[in-house]
């Protein structure tokens, strides 16, 4: 569907900003074939280096592929925007606003400003992500768990282009907040355990005194799902596919549940299942669960979940297009919202998917999360 969309953009860019440039017709055939080329480079990469998944290319290559498709998106939407003004300026006989819209410079224009805002955006994406501190009333948050700090990583993305560098950094981070808790909500790599052995290593060094809990999102089914359970437990963590463990305190407790993610199913794996995540967990422990994807928010709330975590929006990664992320994803996109008597927390992610490296208007982050109790 992406390369779908691209293809179409691709063709209109071609028309009305490369088409009507004043230059010898072979700068222009080339022009055409460099968008042409950028709108389909998921599918050259993942026939020549990799998968669309998994791009395995030298970093620097991928942040320009990704600099240029984004770049060739935005180019696309602000020309749009220029030939709709145009013809709302000449339906409505506005000669000089006519006039200055068809002005040589002002497409071209637009095409540096977007290819400005692309590089900006690539290296959003890149940087290691702050620590965003949220505060979440949780009602009848036993008195022992007052302060708990649990931190939330997620869309890690281990990649060619987020490297075990990049990770190292971002555990280095996480463990000077001193959670009590950390969990990690999927998407942790992209590729194989062997391509990514080195990369994921770092996270092996994540500490605090409840440990470390994660479940899988999308990408890790792209990959080697059995391997990566496996990574994922030599690494120290503990990996929730539908099931729950107890963090206690003295007599009091928290239930800790994650699910899997529903691209299992097309893999012949567990499908999301929050009724197995949950049984036999202690009636008086208010339920933390882990989900990849938000969506399912409503549902959970219905079961009695007090909280949820999750990732996989990466905030939306543009402003503006936030709305349509929130759309595919029961309305939810980014940060606190409460559902029906539960809190839902969507973090922005810490990395992102290398096949749209971007980031405009919303940053990263590595979310540090205060157990409050909620006023009776």
């Amino acid at each position: 569907m992406l390369s779908v969309v691209a293809l179409l953009l691709a063709s209109y860019l071609a028309l009305r900003l490369v088409l009507p440039l004043r230059c010898a017709w072979p700068l222009r055939v080339v022009l055409a074939a460099l968008i042409y080329g950028l709108a389909l480079h998921h599918r050259i990469v993942a026939r020549f280096a990799g998968s669309m998944a998994s791009p395995e290319l030298p970093k620097l290559v991928i942040a320009a592929l990704g600099t240029g498709f984004v770049a060739l998106l935005l180019t696309a939407l602000l020309v749009l925007l220029l030939d709709l003004a145009t013809l709302a300026s000449w339906a409505l006989r506005r000669r000089r606003a006519l006039s200055a819209l068809r002005a040589r410079w002002l497409r071209p224009g637009a095409a540096a400003l977007a290819l400005l805002l692309s590089l900006y955006g690539t290296w959003q994406a890149m940087v290691v992500p702050q620590v965003r501190q949220v505060e979440i009333a949780i009602a009848n948050l036993p008195p022992a768990f007052e302060g708990y700090r649990l931190l939330q990583l997620t869309d890690i993305h281990t990649s060619r282009l987020l490297t075990g560098d990049w990770v190292a950094e971002v555990v280095a981070r996480a463990n000077a907040q001193r959670p009590d808790l950390i969990v990690i909500t999927g998407d942790l790599v992209d590729g194989s355990v062997r391509a990514r052995r080195d990369d994921v290593r770092p996270l092996a060094d994540l500490r605090a005194p409840d440990g470390v809990i994660a479940i899988t999102g999308n990408h890790e089914y792209y990959g080697q799902y059995r391997a990566w359970m496996d990574a994922f437990a030599a690494l120290g963590m503990t990996v929730l596919e539908n099931a729950h463990l107890r963090i206690a305190r003295g007599d009091a407790a928290l239930t800790i549940a994650g699910v899997t993610d529903p691209v299992a199913e097309r893999y012949g794996m567990p499908k999301p299942d929050a009724a197995a995540a949950l049984a036999g967990a202690d009636p008086d422990a208010p339920v933390i669960l882990l989900d990849h994807r938000p969506r399912e928010a409503r549902a959970h709330a219905a079961r009695g979940v007090a909280l949820q975590l999750s990732g996989h929006t990466h905030g939306g990664h543009i402003i503006g297009m936030d709305r349509v992320i929130a759309r595919a994803n029961g309305g939810f996109v980014s940060g606190l919202y409460p559902v029906d008597g539960m809190q839902l927390y969507v973090s922005n992610g810490a990395g992102l998917w290398p096949g749209f490296a971007t980031r405009i208007g919303v940053p990263s982050e590595i979310t540090l999360i205060t157990l409050r109790r909620a006023a009776d």
